[in-house]
């Protein structure tokens, strides 16, 4: 099968082009793969991050990937169309995560035809911030697609919402395995200048406002000094809360700050030196960051919002907070150290990363295609 996939690829960093290019490779094992990628993803004044690109000496995942597509350039629409179109894919993919993207994005599907099938990857569909083109850019982008991926039952209740005919298939995220081996845990706490006496919580990724950090700074209060806090990712947006947070707090001394964007090789000593993941998110669809600890075998402990408690199975191998409150998250990160979960959940988690493969997901995601496919023929 001929394959073009459409999404953020390397030079562009972060989770989303480490999944596509996780992804191209395994589809490539067996098919043909062209990636094509942005010139301009996001234009800087609408990026809160520091780069959207990896940084020079910075290792990336690549794939090949021709950068075409500027978001902000119409023009480079109709050209992008125009270089996909010329190499005849049997499918098309893209991967959609946010509104802004819907005019490109369903522009290039739009103009491939019928003789294509269109098969787009929803990380969301209703965004986490609402802009004044939502409905539109969402409305535009999946009218032109055939078949939608999800990896959550909260965005295929979204997907559904806003288009009651959807074809879909439902398939759980793919654990990220491309961060290397694990290691030892005292090795990785020592080499972040941890407390190996400590128990280690971990909140990792982008910081934004919905992910609920402060909830997680504040739980620090009702734990103990045998507790210590690592927070690990890039900030979009402003710090400064969160500091004032920690400075009042009296657990400040026991708040490790990693502010700063996580490469690959930097990912494994955070996993490794933590003993349980927590995202303390007030609204969510689905999050990377389970795949990433689940490929450690680190447990995740997660609110009750979005898809979360699907990825998680609460008590085999994560546990899930019914509201994101601090005092609840504290109790159960509390629960999760006095029972001594770690050591019964890692073996369940062992056996979900063998289900959740990348092998797995490509299969399934070309199956779903070819169906589509007998189906437009019909």
């Amino acid at each position: 099968m001929k394959i073009s996939f459409l999404s953020t690829f390397y030079p562009f960093r972060g989770g989303i082009a480490q999944f596509n290019a996780t992804l191209a490779k395994e589809l490539a094992k067996n098919h043909e793969v062209n990636a094509t990628t942005f010139t301009t993803q996001y234009p800087k004044f609408l990026f809160p991050g520091k780069s959207q690109l990896v940084d020079k000496g910075e290792e990336g995942d690549e794939f090949p990937a021709v950068q075409k597509l500027s978001t902000v350039n119409p023009f480079t629409y109709w050209t992008t169309a125009k270089y996909i179109k010329r190499q005849q894919p049997d499918l098309f993919i893209t991967k959609y995560w946010m509104t802004f993207f819907g005019p490109s994005l369903g522009f290039v599907a739009r103009m491939l035809g019928k003789k294509t099938v269109r098969i787009s990857i929803l990380d969301n569909v209703i965004p986490h911030e609402k802009r004044f083109f939502d409905g539109f850019a969402n409305r535009f982008f999946l009218k032109n697609n055939d078949g939608f991926i999800v990896m959550s039952d909260a965005v295929q209740k979204d997907l559904v919402s806003l288009k009651p005919d959807a074809k879909f298939l439902r398939i759980n995220h793919p654990v990220f395995d491309h961060f290397g081996e694990k290691v030892e845990q005292v090795a990785a706490q020592t080499s972040l200048k941890l407390d190996p006496s400590k128990k280690t919580i971990l909140f990792f990724g982008f910081i934004r406002d919905y992910k609920g950090l402060d909830l997680l700074i504040e739980a620090m209060n009702d734990l103990d000094d045998t507790y210590q806090l690592v927070i690990a990712g890039e900030v979009y947006g402003d710090f400064a809360k969160y500091q004032a947070l920690i400075d009042l707090s009296g657990a400040k001394e026991r708040i490790y700050l990693f502010n700063d964007y996580i490469n690959d090789k930097e990912v494994p000593a955070f996993f490794c030196a933590s003993d349980v993941c927590v995202l303390p998110y007030k609204t969510a669809t689905q999050s990377g960051i389970t795949a990433i600890a689940q490929h450690f075998e680190i447990p995740v402990i997660a609110t009750d919002v979005g898809g979360l408690k699907e990825i998680i199975a609460h008590g085999k191998t994560g546990l899930i907070v019914a509201k994101p409150e601090a005092k609840l998250i504290a109790e159960s990160i509390s629960e999760y150290f006095d029972k001594h979960l770690k050591h019964e959940m890692q073996p369940l988690i062992a056996q979900e990363k063998i289900e959740n493969s990348w092998e797995n997901f490509a299969l399934k995601l070309v199956n779903f295609a070819a169906k589509i496919k007998l189906g437009m023929e019909d």
